[in-house]
């Protein structure tokens, strides 16, 4: 009787008095298979450098021979470097702030008008927006510097009518927070315009039908259903920028705008005997960025974007 039950519960299908077959087991391990590759790549391209580098910060100079180190645990490789060159953290992340501050209020009304205003010219609007990056990024920026030169258009009009006071615009910290916010633009109208875009329109209707007025509409509906996107375009616009070193390079002068990234690139390329400092900086500032995002998104984020 037993028998006959479990017989017509096989062939109906039952889960539970089913044999397993005999390749569930390969199926069981296939996702684990596809993510091998990744982890490969990730052991071998961040993993391996990032212990690398953090040895690097901790070792010790022979006395006497620059450029030669040996293994040690030299915690005061990282204070030395935060108290010489903390200002170039501070300048960093002012600079970062200030260029993602810009972004967004430049963003987000572009956003707004390509997700509700365009119409048919939104395709050749995202397009305008992705098109700097086919460009090389250090290509762009040398433009930029051509734009800002005393001898250009915007320079010889603010001249004329005496608002700039230094003469010049370049080599200044507004040339740098100007070039970073024009080449991370991009990172922050993408992912506003994708939120904005999913959003139900009959939503900002609803608002208006309620008499609400439209600042009214737009922070209690419109910003909040862009909240995803300006929290992933923030973090894709600061992280970036508080690293960068080419805008400060070819648009700041030799020591007023260096940030922390110039910083690095010299001690890593062109100080002598640099590479435990460079090393303390880069991981400093990596640690800093980090827990800079976690708060932000810890404060600001939803469960859609985590």
């Amino acid at each position: 009787m037993t028998t006959a039950i479990a017989a017509s519960a096989r062939e109906a299908g039952d889960p539970q008095l089913t044999p397993p077959r005999r390749g569930g087991k390969r199926r069981r391990w296939t996702p684990y298979l596809l993510l091998v590759p990744g982890l490969l790549w990730l052991t071998l391209f961040f993993i391996v450098p990032l212990v690398q580098l953090g040895s690097a910060s901790l070792q010790s100079q022979w006395p006497g021979a620059p450029g030669y180190y040996y293994r040690d645990v030299n915690v005061g490789n990282y204070v030395e470097a935060l108290r010489t060159y903390g200002v170039h953290f501070l300048r960093s992340l002012l600079y970062a702030g200030t260029a993602t501050v810009l972004c967004f209020v430049i963003a987000f009304p572009l956003a707004y008008a390509m997700a509700f205003k365009a119409g048919r010219w939104r395709n050749v609007m995202l397009i305008l927006v992705v098109a700097p990056f086919f460009t090389s990024f250090i290509l762009r920026t040398i433009a930029w510097r051509q734009i800002l030169a005393d001898e250009g258009p915007l320079a010889r009009t603010l001249n004329a009518l005496h608002l700039l006071p230094g003469g010049h615009i370049t080599e200044t910290w507004v040339a740098v927070v100007a070039g970073l916010t024009y080449n991370f633009l991009p990172f922050m109208v993408l992912p506003i315009y994708t939120s904005l875009e999913r959003a139900d329109p009959r939503l900002l209707e609803a608002g208006r039908d309620l008499y609400a007025d439209r600042f009214t509409t737009l922070r209690t509906v419109t910003i909040p259903l862009a909240a995803p996107g300006i929290l992933a375009g923030t973090l894709l616009t600061f992280i970036p920028a508080a690293g960068d070193y080419v805008n400060a390079e070819l648009l700041g002068s030799d020591t007023s705008t260096k940030m922390v990234g110039n910083v690095i690139n010299s001690q890593f390329f062109t100080v002598l005997g640099g590479y435990p400092t460079a090393a303390a900086l880069s991981i400093s500032l990596m640690i800093l960025i980090l827990v800079l995002v976690l708060g932000y998104v810890r404060r600001f984020g939803t469960e859609e974007v985590l």
